[in-house]
């Protein structure tokens, strides 16, 4: 007789040999190379190398809606919106378009920026984005409202065959031909690459996602894969059964099962869970590229190479795949490896498919299972453990072969032996439905109690009817079986359970729990302990039905909650009691295992949740409540859960990291190193994570431990040395950093010595410091500063070794031998910031301490007395202000090295402006001043503190108490409008200047003005004092007179930028160049400056000048003018350019009484009469002598000319050319007499003109025997005008004379 199992093989077989329904249409007339449901499941759109897309009724087979004309070359893919109003496409053009289904139009304008075939195209769930995949190599991310490119995708090393977005939209899949799948990953709005697998020896052709977002597949040739995307690991088998490239995948809408089209010109269907073919290939007759499935699971649709499409009723097809299931459920057992559990479950259709997945867990018959042999009349107990359920048993070869298909042959063989046996039939029945053979079962229960009716054939007969779902008549058949308890209350009790339990497995969860409850409280005081041990494992069932359906944190809720019910049942061996065994031999309840089985799930659903410190908890739980006799089995199950579990936690925590979220990182990190206490790896990712969080302690332990586990590895050393850095253990971190360094120069991997060359070492490092101090402090420092901290006058060398000593700079040094890209702007703002320095500004008092009055020794150890208190208490103000360097010109200048005394006096304004404060000590403003007693401060009359109070950024007065002028604690006195208001009344600087000012030769009068009223020990430092405020690099030759002094600073001024202003002062000429003053104070009065000539004046002038004058002379003045060179000097003599006036006449006039000075009329050809106070002229009339001893000029001054905004007299200082010779220049030709004149250049001469009309400050000058001329200085300014503006000739005299 052929056994059961080759029975099953035969009707498979049968099976397997039917048609399946299916239609053909010529669709195109070449390819066809993409085909897409929309969700009504009645219409597909296809793609084809025919350049089109057309739109398709499924039942009917006809054209509904195209074809779609737009793309210039094949197109290659295309998706439908999850709205189903619009069909994205992409081709060989490289262009993407996207169409509205009602309209057949396009949308916007195509999308471009592929540079290769658009391959692959898939929406997001929201339909917001779109995805593409080329033959360049990317993945572009589209924005599909406004077609704005969001990203591009870069690492793939061929071109991208397929893309796919995750159901939640989060992530996208990418398969490309350089055999990889990329997983990205959306991230704080933006797109990471999340891992990298490499899936296939082929290119991977087609990705896509399960529904429910638990897994993605992948084909390649041959070959399909399912992939955990959370971890990037493979998933159980790997799927063969094609034999040439598979195009494109489909999965169901359940997510049980893949199609996939071949080259074989086959699809095959492929279950996700098993992972094994389901039903037969569906064959075609040519190769396919393309599959879809509908979302009713009513049909499939493939396009082939072509042209044609095929429809497929999938109907016959699921019905195949459920004979298989049924009838090669052990076979399948069988082929699964040890210890197999898919890594991701998928929900089951039917509580029979949940059903089955119980009784696959069970490897090993429980030691209560035995054939079940009912009596009418059991053996009278008055034990409440026993009931008429307790019978030996009857077939030892049935219990020990378990209720399998092997057993069901050997008790068909026993029904066949003795045919009238109804415990043979009811044994049967049971067995048939421990496999869900329902009608077979409830066949075999009906023949039971055909033959006898009894206890077990009722109760088999109620078991097999809750199977096939007929409830009521199950309830009936129940009832039946208490005919034959004898009234048994322990028996009756059993039955009662039974019940509940098949209703249970009927999916009547609540009423079965319900029934259990109720019979529970009925047996109170009495036996509770079945009532207890079912609930409880119903509890589990239930949380293990949430398992399947997907639900993995209900799940292990429930299991939680059942967890401690289940242990205390299992301490007090609940399990053993004879009661329970009918449920394991009616249910295949393995109640031995159950509080393993209950913890292991517990641990699973925690994974799968993805709540992974929870199911390490529970692991370390189980770990250490498990007994020996268990060990085995769960240390088998323990390996994969800590492998999987802990290669979930590390992705996990990838992606913490990702957004910064680092404590959530930490615990992951954690959590698999409890599972993996030796992988260094998870060590050094732990480290990197609490250096986010600033646990620099707990990052250098772990930094620590991963090089313990791995000491060849430079990672650890390279995270001890960023903990110990952050710790600010510098010299620590300077030595680990060193060891890094050794690991990556030792390593053999060419790898490793490529990442060498990113670092420097500290030798570079130090070098590349040590060139930056040496550079700032040799431009911007003092030359000496006062070391607030250790109290010690430095020089550069002795700052440069306090500094090497610093924790900034060991923070410096540590920080940049890991980014040495990073050296140069780094180390100047490190070096900046430590050598901020505060200077001093005070009075010279008698007895300062100098440099050698200090010394080696401390400041702050000198006795208090005279002026050292005011250096003492300046350094300690400076120290806690929060600066190490002080200076004080006193003791910070030696003042018996000229050299260094003329470098400090040349650098001093750098060093003021440079400074990070400057303290203004006023020892002769007593506290609690009022407002004023700045102003009347002998400090005010030096004439340093002009330079002192201009140069520097922030400055802070302080009283002779040392504490702040009008109690002002601002940061910045120069942001106190009260004291600049009260310096700008002081001292003539406007309180804008004094806040802002730069250095430079504008405004030259004006700032010698500044200086004309103070005072300076040594009579040259009043000029020395100008140099910064001018800019102007001179000698400081100390020794040489006043005059001397200014009249080198002047002479630079007037060389430099051709300012003449300087000339215009009152009082005695200088012996350096007469037109130069004796003193400073020849500046107090104020500047002559030229009348305003309003717009109207002008116009008005312009006018009556019109008509008036010659033209042709005015512009031969004009151009004359303008190409007079600037005012130089050359050997003390100064070549001045200016319009000259011949004197006529000098007459002194009559005083009465006695002057100190006479006054002269004086007569100038082209210039009204002139009054002149000065004892150096003498009378003279050109009636009576041909000599012109004396010249009134107008110096040549384009601004004061208003010249400097015509474009064809623009010069600069450095274009002036330089004069011929020393000798007086005079032009009596008229180069421009003759040239045309045009409106504008009319209009600038007129303008000229009404100028030169203007009141001038002129100069006395009286010609020397030996050549040149001398300017006479006088008390008052020689203000002169011409007579008649119109008369031009009388303003041709234009020369430049030289000046003694």
């Amino acid at each position: 007789m052929s056994t059961v199992v080759d029975a099953a093989r035969n009707v498979y077989l049968t099976v397997r040999g039917r048609d399946v329904s299916r239609r053909t249409i010529r669709g195109h007339t070449c390819e066809v190379n993409a085909v897409a449901f929309f969700k009504d499941s009645q219409r597909v759109v296809t793609v084809s190398n025919d350049t089109t897309l057309r739109i398709w009724d499924v039942q009917k087979g006809t054209l509904v809606r195209g074809p779609f004309e737009g793309h210039k070359d094949w197109v290659r893919s295309c998706a439908i919106s999850p709205d189903d109003k619009r069909i994205a496409s992409g081709g060989r053009d490289k262009r993407i378009i996207i169409w509205d289904v009602e309209s057949k139009q396009m949308i916007s304008e195509p999308l471009v920026k592929h540079t290769g075939w658009v391959e692959s195209v898939c929406f997001s769930q929201d339909g917001k984005r779109l995805a593409s995949g080329s033959q360049d190599c990317t993945v572009v991310v589209w924005n599909t409202e406004t077609s704005a490119i969001i990203t591009t995708l870069e690492g793939h090393q061929g071109p991208v065959w397929s893309v796919a977005f995750s159901p939640d939209g989060l992530k996208l899949a990418s398969g490309s031909s350089d055999c990889t799948i990329r997983v990205w990953q959306t991230v704080n709005a933006e797109i990471l690459n999340l891992f990298e697998i490499h899936a296939h020896k082929n290119p991977v052709r087609s990705v896509v996602w399960l529904p429910d977002g638990q897994q993605f597949v992948s084909a390649s040739y041959g070959t399909i894969k399912l992939w955990n995307p959370s971890t990037g690991g493979q998933n159980g088998l790997t799927c063969t059964g094609h034999t040439d490239w598979i195009r494109s995948l489909a999965v169901s809408p359940d997510s049980s099962f893949i199609a996939a089209a071949s080259d074989d010109k086959t699809v095959r269907l492929w279950s996700t869970k098993t992972h094994r073919n389901i039903g037969h290939a569906l064959e075609h007759v040519a190769g396919l590229l393309c599959v879809a499935i509908s979302p009713d699971l009513t049909r499939l649709v493939s396009g082939d190479n072509q042209g044609r499409v095929w429809f497929w009723s999938l109907k016959n097809m699921l019905k195949q795949h459920e004979v298989e299931k049924r009838l090669k459920y052990e076979i399948i057992e069988q082929q699964k490896p040890p210890h197999y559990q898919p890594a991701v479950s998928t929900p089951v259709e039917s509580i029979s498919s949940y059903q089955n997945t119980l009784s696959t867990n069970r490897t090993q018959p429980s030691d209560h299972d035995s054939t079940i042999n009912s009596s009418e009349t059991p053996e009278a107990s008055s034990s409440k453990s026993r009931s008429s359920f307790d019978f030996p048993v009857v077939n030892t070869t049935v219990r020990n072969s378990g209720y399998s298909h092997t057993s069901e042959a050997l008790l068909i063989q026993e029904v066949d032996e003795d045919g009238n046996h109804s415990d043979s039939y009811a044994n049967r029945s049971i067995a048939k439905a421990r496999i869900f053979d329902w009608d077979n079962a409830l066949r075999d229960a009906v023949k039971s109690i055909s033959i006898r009716p009894s206890l077990m054939g009722y109760i088999s007969k109620g078991i097999a009817l809750c199977g096939c779902e007929q409830l009521w008549d199950a309830m009936e058949a129940f009832d039946l079986a208490s005919v034959f308890c004898n009234r048994d209350p322990t028996t009756i009790d059993i039955l009662l359970l039974i019940k509940a339990v098949a209703l249970f497995n009927a999916s009547r969860h609540d009423e079965a729990l319900r029934r259990v409850q109720d019979l529970a409280t009925t047996c109170q005081p009495l036996d509770t302990l079945p009532c207890r041990v079912v609930e409880s494992y119903l509890r589990v069932q239930l949380a293990t039905i949430d398992f399947h359906n997907g639900h993995y944190s209900e799940a292990a809720d429930k299991l939680t909650a059942s967890i401690a019910t289940v242990t205390r049942l299992f301490l007090h061996t609940a399990h053993l009691d004879p009661r329970l065994k009918i449920f394991t031999r009616l249910f295949g309840w393995d109640l031995d295992s159950l509080w393993q089985t209950v913890n292991e799930r517990r641990c699973d659903a925690f994974l799968h949740a993805g709540r992974l410190t929870e199911a390490v908890e529970s692991h370390q739980y189980i770990t250490s409540m498990i007994d020996d006799a268990a060990k085995d089995s769960f240390l088998d199950w323990s390996a994969d859960f800590k492998k999987t579990c802990a290669e979930r936690c590390v992705v996990k925590a990838h992606e913490a990291v990702f957004t910064s979220n680092y404590e959530v990182a930490v615990k992951l990190y954690s959590a698999a190193i409890t599972l993996d206490s030796s992988n260094y790896s998870l060590f050094a990712h732990r480290s990197k994570a609490k250096l986010g969080l600033k646990l620099y302690a707990e990052a250098l332990h772990d930094a620590e431990k991963a090089i313990e586990f791995n000491p060849s590895s430079y990672i650890g050393y390279d995270l001890k040395h960023e903990a110990l850095h952050e710790a600010r253990r510098y010299d620590e971190a300077v030595m680990a950093f060193k060891t890094m360094l050794s690991k990556l120069e030792n390593a053999s991997d060419s790898q490793m010595k490529e990442l060498r060359q990113q670092y420097g070492s500290p030798s570079e490092v130090e070098d590349a410091i040590e060139k930056t101090v040496q550079s700032y402090l040799g431009s911007s420092a003092p030359l000496r500063l006062v070391n607030t901290s250790t109290g010690r006058l430095c020089d550069r060398q002795a700052q440069t070794n306090s500094f090497k000593t610093s924790a900034e700079y060991k923070e410096l040094l540590s920080s940049l031998i890991k980014r040495p890209h990073r050296q140069t702007e780094s180390i100047k703002k490190v070096v900046k910031l430590y050598f901020r320095w505060v200077m001093l500004s005070h009075r010279w008092e008698n007895e300062k301490p100098l440099l050698h009055d200090i010394g080696d020794k401390v400041v702050y150890d000198l006795d208090p007395v005279g002026s050292m208190v005011k250096l003492q208490t300046f350094c300690k103000i400076t120290r806690g202000a929060g600066y190490l360097w002080a200076w004080s010109d006193t003791c910070c200048i030696d003042q018996h090295s000229n050299s260094e005394v003329r470098q400090s006096i040349k650098s001093m304004f750098v060093w003021y402006h440079n400074s990070a404060l400057t303290i203004v000590y006023l020892s002769d403003v007593p506290p609690s001043s009022m407002s004023g007693a700045l102003a009347d401060s002998a400090w005010n009359t030096r004439g340093w503190t002009v330079l002192e109070l201009l140069a520097p950024k922030i400055v802070l007065f302080y009283q002779a108490d040392w504490s702040l002028y009008l109690n002002d604690c601002s940061p910045n006195h120069k942001e106190s409008i009260d004291i600049m208001q009260e310096l700008e009344d002081s001292t003539g600087i406007d309180a804008q200047t004094l806040v802002t000012f730069h250095p430079g030769m504008t405004d030259a009068r004006e700032k010698l003005q500044w200086a004309s009223t103070r005072v300076t020990t040594l009579q040259e430092d009043i000029a020395y004092s100008l140099f910064g405020i001018f800019g102007v690099d001179l000698p400081v030759i100390y020794g040489e007179t006043k005059q001397n002094a200014l009249g080198r600073l002047l002479q630079e001024i007037v060389t430099q930028s051709g300012e003449i202003s300087v000339l215009d002062w009152v009082g005695q000429s200088s012996e350096f160049n007469s037109c130069l003053p004796a003193d400073i104070a020849a500046y107090r009065s104020p500047p002559c400056i030229p009348s305003f000539i309003s717009e109207d004046q002008m116009q008005a002038s312009l006018l009556s000048l019109q008509d008036a004058i010659a033209m042709k002379f005015a512009s031969s003045l004009y151009a004359r003018i303008g190409s007079l060179s600037p005012p130089r000097f050359a050997d003390r003599k100064l070549h001045l350019p200016c319009i000259v006036f011949p004197v006529t006449e000098v007459k002194r006039r009559r005083n009465s009484g006695q002057v100190a000075c006479p006054t002269y009329e004086i007569k100038a050809n082209g210039l009204q009469d002139l009054l002149i106070t000065t004892d150096k002229l003498v009378s003279f009339s050109q009636a009576k002598s041909s000599r012109q001893p004396y010249l009134i000029v107008r110096p040549w001054n384009r601004h004061d000319l208003g010249l400097s905004d015509l474009e064809d007299d623009a010069q600069s200082v450095d274009s002036w050319s330089e004069p011929g010779s020393p000798s007086d220049h005079s032009f009596s030709g008229s180069s421009g007499d003759n040239e045309p004149v045009d409106s504008e250049s009319h209009s600038r001469t007129l303008n000229l003109i009404v100028r030169l009309g203007q009141p001038f400050s002129a100069l006395l000058l009286a010609q020397q025997r030996g050549g040149g001329y001398k300017r006479i200085a006088s008390d008052h300014h020689i203000n002169a005008q011409v007579k008649d503006p119109t008369a031009v000739h009388d303003m041709m005299d234009l020369r430049t004379l030289e000046i003694l």
